[in-house]
């Protein structure tokens, strides 16, 4: 009889699964390359959205950008019967608080909620920016249309919601727009730390900062791969948690690496064609985005990014030198590769909302014995199918090998020495849906 269970069991979630198939490549399919195209445009000509820039008129500056998004927002929540709360969020930032501040400005984020039907406070969180610059960081009046950077992942973002607001989600989808990247990374922060005093169970956010160039300054003409950046743990850890790794491991295991993973093994199943690049780093090399300040809040984080660069078309006046076009022009935008980056986000963003939340305390043990045992707390959930437990070599930025153990909150993996893999757990929902794998966090004592 147990074994007929679990027979029925799984041939539900296969069911299921394919039906899942058919609803994420709707998703793939449903973005358009044409509605981005036209985004990206019109935020490239408000001439420039720069932080201090102009506030009050209708045609230029980023008051202008920020009621435009917002109007899109809303656009969007009224076709889906007002399935988007769209607000500004705001902080007032002081002059002086870097050198990069010259004049007090608030910095605004525009912002549109999905709620969840089932875990209205778990949040989900897609990421562009507002806005731009050229050369001088504090000059605030000349063009800078910022179509790359980032436009482009501004008008992603709004092609997700729009996208994305047809359907329903278990959990939270956050759209929004930044402000104040360039001028040090200041709507970010203020979100993060709205979001902590506002108490939301944030699941992670995928940032997006220029995701529409495909040549890079080498020459090097790729509209196939992407960089997911992410840092290895997060700053928040604990001297115990720091300690604890070095005879355990977890060096490359923090919650943002899994949302990494999560990200590059949804594409390689549902986007082939696709060549997600998984970079063990928070970011460019000393340089930064604004994933960072919530990784600052020890909220899972990643940067989603073109692979090549072209830095004559990132914080450039606009000009002509020596037959090189200098400046973020919509001349340089790949529409087509913007929209397939747009799709990445679209379906890990639905796989996550749709999944039921991960495990929490999962243990592990095996020491010196010819298995593994792994013990996690379930999730109060009649809609969760199981558990699923991933293993890889400690070598392998992919978790390359699974295996579904049912509703349960243990299992010992024999046969298998805990010395030559890293082991995690992720849940696993009716739906077929899987949660972010979580690594372990302690130790089984004996």
């Amino acid at each position: 009889m147990k074994l007929l269970i679990i027979s029925i069991l799984l041939l539900l979630s296969v069911n299921l699964s394919a039906q899942n198939d058919i609803e994420i490549y709707n998703i793939i399919d449903a973005v358009s390359t044409e509605r981005i195209k036209n985004d990206i445009s019109k935020l490239a000509n408000f001439g420039t959205r720069h932080t201090l820039s102009d506030t009050i008129s209708d045609t230029r500056g980023i008051g202008a950008a920020r009621r435009w998004i917002k109007s899109k927002f809303d656009e969007i929540s009224k076709n889906c019967k007002n399935c988007l709360e769209v607000f500004y969020q705001k902080d007032l930032v002081k002059k002086g608080a870097n050198q990069r501040i010259i004049n007090d400005v608030w910095v605004v984020n525009v912002i549109a909620i999905q709620k969840g039907t089932k875990y209205p406070n778990r949040y989900i969180i897609m990421s562009g920016d507002i806005d731009s610059r050229v050369s001088d960081p504090n000059n605030y009046t000349s063009d800078s249309p910022g179509a790359n950077d980032n436009a482009s992942g501004m008008a992603g973002t709004i092609e997700t919601a729009r996208v994305l607001s047809k359907y329903q989600f278990e959990s939270s989808i956050i759209y929004v727009g930044l402000s104040g990247e360039e001028q040090g990374l200041f709507g970010g922060k203020g979100l993060a730390q709205y979001a902590k005093d506002k108490k939301w169970d944030i699941i992670g956010i995928i940032n997006n900062d220029m995701i529409g160039n495909i040549k890079g300054v080498d020459g090097v003409i790729d509209n196939r791969t992407f960089r997911i950046f992410s840092e290895p743990t997060p700053p928040t850890e604990t001297e115990k948690q720091r300690k604890s790794r070095r005879f355990y491991g977890g060096e490359v295991d923090g919650i943002s690496r899994q949302l990494a993973r999560y990200i590059h093994k949804t594409v390689k199943t549902y986007m082939p064609e696709m060549n997600p690049k998984m970079i063990y780093r928070l970011d460019r090399f000393g340089r930064g985005g604004h994933h960072r300040p919530f990784n600052d809040q020890g909220y899972a984080g990643v940067r989603i990014m073109e692979a090549h660069e072209n830095y004559t078309q990132q914080h450039q006046d606009i000009r002509e030198e020596n037959g090189i076009k200098y400046g973020d022009a919509i001349e340089h935008v790949n529409f087509n590769y913007a929209a397939k980056l747009t799709a990445v986000n679209a379906i890990n963003l639905a796989s996550i909302a749709w999944a039921p939340p991960t495990p929490s305390k999962v243990h592990i043990g095996g020491i010196v014995e010819p298995s593994v045992k792994l013990k996690w707390t379930k999730i109060d959930d009649p809609n969760i199918l199981g558990y699923k437990i991933y293993w890889r070599d400690t070598t392998s930025p992919t978790w390359d090998h699974s295996r579904f153990v049912g509703n349960k909150d243990n299992y010992v993996l024999n046969g298998i020495v805990i010395d030559n893999f890293f082991f995690g757990v992720a849940s696993v929902g009716k739906n077929g849906f899987e949660s972010p794998v979580v690594f372990p966090s302690e130790i089984i004592q004996k």
